[in-house]
């Protein structure tokens, strides 16, 4: 029997080394899983006596006018399950959601070929967890750090929120796809806790989350979704250039062939190690949101064109990086494994990574690190306490991360460095970083699990 209501969660990532490298298959990136999570609810939408309804009711209770309804049917010829946004009046204009809409198809296509062939009506809900967006200008930073709400209400339109880098259309995309499967599959069919699931749900939530977002990316932030903190290297990207879009002919059949890996085709080539990865004792992750926020895609487009020019010079560049942030993940699990509490080391890691990005900024014409963020990771290594610390990912002005002593004095220090912070340089065209303040977020290595749905009453 399906459930009547479950609940699903998902971390956040930050690739804290690895940004660029991870699009290609010679190389690996190093990403943690953040305890910030994006909580997905699901139950069953009661009918009266007699009524048949095939409507999914999506709701992000956070944000304004972020409410879904959609139709879906099973289509002929293999098709899988078509999804269809309803308008719930002549007068509103609908605002698509293609990572929920594409999550959704996915998924009860995937349901679908499980045997279940009626899927009954449900209200899903969205909570994420406050530290995804940058919290509103009139709020003083002691009302965020001490707000006992657990689930903001950040009273904008989602689209119109400033997010903090921290992967939510991955982890969103991945729990979304983890709640509907337990919930109309049944946890004694699908069941988070095998490993033979949970790759099952990476394959889908990759599939899924590429198609949404138009393109194959590189995964990192999926696969740290469902496993957590691991050393990642990217799957071929030829694997998910075959199986058509939802409702096309033999939609269904091919999905589940590719997330099941039934065929020598569909054989995924991902690799996603956690022993590799380790935070050692008296050591903690913590991030310091600067309220900008980057255009991820076109400085990806940007970096591989210069890559594709100076082919020599990026491969040189390439390999460093590659060794360094190697270097840095060896120095992590050593000490871990030793307990030594010398980290002379491991800052002398995280410079060496550092240098490197900047050159590739500079060669590249690409603000990965750009200068102001640049005097403000400066500015923090010098925080008694703090290792140091990096623009992660793909850089820019995402949200930056430190690795510091995992002592209180020492977050009060940063709190303290951070208020009314602001570069003395001008950036020109570039964006200009507003509010700089401390993420509550720091690192975990568990990635997708289910959750007490009783836990969520006061906000569904």
């Amino acid at each position: 029997m399906t459930g009547s209501r479950n609940t699903v969660s998902a971390p956040g990532k930050v690739l804290l080394a690895g940004g660029y490298l991870v699009l290609d298959r010679e190389y690996t990136g190093l990403v943690f899983g953040l305890d910030a999570r994006i909580h997905i609810h699901i139950q069953s939408l009661p009918t009266s006596s007699g009524v048949e309804l095939s409507e999914i009711i999506v709701k992000s209770p956070q944000f304004k006018e972020a409410h879904w309804e959609y139709g879906y049917r099973l289509v002929e010829n293999g098709g899988g399950i078509e999804v269809t946004q309803l308008s719930t009046s002549a007068y509103d204009k609908l605002h698509r959601n293609p990572f929920v809409e594409t999550a959704l198809a996915f998924a009860l296509t995937y349901v679908s070929t499980r045997g279940t062939k009626i899927i009954k009506p449900a209200t899903i809900t969205i909570l994420s967890d406050n530290d995804y967006y940058s919290t509103p200008e009139s709020s003083t930073e002691d009302q965020v750090s001490k707000s006992t709400t657990r689930f903001l209400n950040f009273n904008v339109p989602l689209w119109e929120a400033h997010k903090t880098g921290l992967g939510s259309s991955a982890a969103l995309v991945t729990s979304f796809t983890a709640a509907v499967l337990v919930h109309y599959l049944g946890e004694e069919v699908f069941n988070l806790s095998s490993d033979k699931e949970k790759r099952i749900l990476h394959n889908l939530a990759q599939a899924a989350h590429c198609s949404a977002q138009g393109k194959v990316g590189s995964g990192f932030d999926v696969a740290s979704a469902v496993y957590g903190s691991c050393l990642y290297r990217r799957f071929s990207p030829e694997l998910l250039q075959a199986h058509g879009d939802p409702g096309s002919l033999e939609f269904g059949n091919k999905l589940q062939k590719l997330v099941e890996e039934t065929e020598l085709s569909t054989q995924w080539d991902t690799e996603i190690i956690k022993s590799a990865i380790s935070v050692p004792p008296g050591i903690r992750l913590v991030m310091c949101d600067v309220d900008c926020g980057s255009q991820t895609p076109g400085m990806a487009k940007k970096v591989l064109a210069w890559r594709k020019e100076r082919p020599q010079v990026a491969e040189q560049l390439w390999g460093n990086l590659q060794e360094a942030n190697e270097a840095l993940a060896a120095e992590l699990v050593k000490l871990a494994k030793s307990r030594l509490m010398n980290h002379t080391n491991l800052k002398s890691r995280i410079l060496d990574i550092r240098q490197l990005i900047r050159q590739m900024s500079k060669f590249s014409d690409v603000p990965i690190e750009p200068p102001a963020q640049t005097q403000l990771l400066d500015n923090l290594s010098r925080v008694d306490g703090v290792i140091g610390g990096v623009v992660p990912g793909a850089g820019g002005y995402d949200a930056v991360t430190l690795l510091i002593e995992d002592r209180p004095e020492v977050l009060e220090k940063i709190r303290v460095a951070l208020k009314g912070w602001k570069p003395d340089i001008q950036e020109g065209s570039e964006p200009s970083i507003g509010r700089v303040r401390m993420l509550g977020v720091r690192e975990e290595m568990e990635g997708v699990r289910l959750e007490d749905p009783a836990n969520y009453d006061n906000w569904i």
